[in-house]
């Protein structure tokens, strides 16, 4: 647990960068700082490892005042990831990510070995071992800088916009693997970002700080996008906030539907004789797996002449297992039948789902929470 008691931080220059904090990051729970440039969300991660010392009040980490110790030797027990990893251009990625045990006393052939583990718990092929970070992407740098701070098996680990400088499509991946390595390695986790989205997915729960390293709000994702504290947070949470919050409803909840169905090489006739019977213009083709392959408009084909028709692309499916409400709604979203497209785990097909049942079980969960 890591505690900041009536912590302020005044430069020299007068410039107050966080005034009587108090906060208490839980045991094993990613906790995440946001707030706009200049809050004081990073002077506060690194009042915890010294790389900026308080001016009055104290810090602790399981009620050790981080001051009592020797600051180099502190940081050792704490792992730390910036953006851009920061990894030492003249070593290799091995070698990086031994850096800490090494300087711990660990044995090269050890360290070595441990950094072996975390490559691949971070998602690293043994053969970028021997290579240079100039060598390496932004996303596969990242992962090294995540690997190494965990070389030490730190209890601590402090990250500091680490996917900021990461392009969409890998930053995502990046922090949907954090949750697996979090899942797994249960460290206190402290995280700042400017990104909202991001705290959302990540955190366990998370500080919304305003200028001057006050915290605006406190409190769980869920929580914090149903009852924001005061109008700055809502601000800061922005107009879509509803649908964020839909990410906490499970799509499970959904009554589905059975649409008509025909074969991938269904002809024309039998496309407008499923449309017919159901009462519909959407007809959904299946492969032979029963795995969704796109939609058929009924309503604009011609007379049966036993030919096959054009499909329209589904969109993408859900999975009410183990997504979201929001994810079922971006799945309708994006169909061309306005009906999201519900799928099991091996992507065979289950049912689908109307505006009508999606605002039914957002107005139920709603209602729960």
């Amino acid at each position: 647990m890591i505690t900041f008691d009536h912590v302020t931080k005044r430069y020299e220059d007068g410039t107050l960068a966080v005034e009587d904090l108090n906060l208490t990051c839980a045991t094993g729970e990613i906790t995440v700082l946001v707030g706009s440039s200049g809050c004081g969300k990073t002077t506060t991660l690194r009042m915890i490892n010294r790389l900026v010392e308080a001016t009055s009040g104290t810090v602790t980490i399981d009620g050790t005042d981080v001051r009592s110790s020797d600051a180099v030797r502190l940081r050792r027990t704490i792992g730390y990831v910036i953006q851009s990893g920061g990894l030492f251009p003249h070593r290799t990625v091995i070698d990086n990510i031994s850096t800490v045990p090494r300087l711990l006393g660990t044995s090269r052939d050890e360290a070595h070995r441990r950094a072996a583990e975390l490559m691949a718990l971070v998602g690293l092929p043994p053969e970028m071992a021997t290579r240079y970070a100039s060598q390496l992407s932004g996303g596969q740098q990242q992962r090294v800088g995540v690997a190494r701070a965990l070389a030490a098996d730190p209890p601590v680990l402090l990250m500091d916009e680490p996917f900021s400088a990461i392009d969409p499509i890998v930053r995502n991946e990046l922090q949907q693997d954090l949750l697996d390595i979090q899942s797994k390695v249960r460290k206190t986790i402290v995280l700042v970002t400017h990104d909202i989205d991001e705290a959302v997915k990540l955190g366990n729960h998370i500080a919304v700080m305003r200028a001057g390293g006050k915290i605006a709000q406190f409190d769980t994702p869920e929580q914090l996008l149903a009852h924001p504290a005061d109008d700055f947070v809502e601000s800061f949470l922005r107009l879509d906030r509803g649908i964020r919050r839909l990410s906490f409803f499970p799509a499970a909840s959904l009554t589905l539907r059975a649409p008509p169905t025909v074969g991938k090489a269904a002809p024309t006739s039998d496309v407008k004789a499923a449309a017919k019977a159901a009462g519909m213009s959407w007809v959904l083709a299946l492969d032979d797996d029963r795995k969704p392959l796109g939609w058929v408009d009924a309503s604009i084909m011609g007379e049966p002449d036993g030919g096959t028709t054009p499909l329209r692309p589904v969109g993408h499916t859900f999975t009410p297992a183990n997504e979201s409400l929001r994810a079922a709604l971006d799945a309708l979203v994006l169909s061309p039948s306005g009906l999201a497209v519900a799928v099991d785990s091996a992507g065979v097909f289950l049912g689908v789902a109307s505006d009508d049942d999606l605002s039914l079980a957002m107005r139920s969960a709603a209602g729960r929470n």
